[in-house]
């Protein structure tokens, strides 16, 4: 059983090294956390686990869950405990239990996101850190039209709404919830080499369309039984890897555009 999660805990670390959106997120989150040493905190959605590993490395007491059996089970070979199921939209733990949430790509795919915010403000204590990683509502983006064309849609994706801005969120938030800040980041060419990788993937496997270029980069959920049949598509996009980077590269160029992610730092009222 150790060799099993050593080994998805190592395929879980190449497969973030080669995601560039994977990194950058990763970023963005690290820096609106800030030091949670002392703290508990919880992280939900967090991909395939490799965030909830990373972030359980930083310091502070954590936990993690998610939306399916699958992903908790793969978040859980990673983390080892603490890794738990949300069934019906409600949050299996106690009123204030948490200085800082950290939703990682979640909030799109829950039926009821008004709902939702209400149970991310129960489990916070007074005065928490909620952080919310959202896609960035762009219904006119011509990169967006041509994904709808190519069938990389929100229905694909499991998306349940296209995104958010800062005003829909806060028609989420209720009376106790506050926007600090919020900033967009992942601009037009990290996301059109994104649409490229998934649009040659689903060529490649013959018809399947991947959710966006982290399914390529990260094997979808990690299991020992998934490594070896992903091996030589990992190999592949490896050797892409440097051009993807390149030009993601060229985000830099265009930093008075909105990004096509969000993340916004809330807290809740003493």
């Amino acid at each position: 059983m150790g060799d099993e999660s050593d080994s998805a805990t190592s395929w879980a670390l190449r497969l973030f090294s080669k995601s560039v959106l994977k990194q950058r997120k990763w970023k963005e989150l690290t820096r609106a956390l800030g030091d949670c040493s002392g703290k508990r905190c919880l992280d939900l959605g967090s991909d395939n686990g490799v965030i909830s590993y990373l972030l359980r490395r930083r310091g502070g007491s954590w936990a993690s869950a998610d939306l399916s059996e699958e992903t908790v089970d793969s978040i859980r070979s990673l983390v080892k405990n603490d890794v738990h199921l949300i069934k019906n939209q409600v949050l299996p733990f106690a009123d204030g239990e948490f200085d800082a949430v950290a939703v990682v790509d979640m909030l799109e795919h829950v039926p009821d996101d008004s709902a939702f915010m209400l149970e991310l403000s129960r489990v916070l204590k007074p005065g928490g850190l909620l952080l919310l990683n959202v896609p960035n509502l762009k219904p006119l983006s011509p990169l967006r039209l041509l994904r709808q064309m190519i069938g990389q849609t929100d229905e694909a994706h499991g998306h349940l709404r296209p995104g958010y801005n800062d005003e829909s969120l806060k028609q989420l938030f209720g009376s106790e919830l506050q926007l600090e800040r919020s900033h967009t980041y992942s601009r037009f060419f990290s996301e059109l080499i994104d649409t490229a990788i998934v649009f040659a993937y689903g060529l490649l496997s013959g018809g399947h369309k991947a959710e966006n270029s982290e399914e390529v980069s990260k094997g979808l959920v990690v299991t020992e039984a998934g490594l070896k049949k992903f091996e030589k598509k990992f190999k592949l996009y490896s050797m892409i890897y440097p051009l993807v980077l390149a030009v993601s590269k060229l985000d830099l160029l265009i930093p008075f555009l909105p990004g096509f992610m969000r993340m916004a730092v809330v807290r809740k009222g003493h």
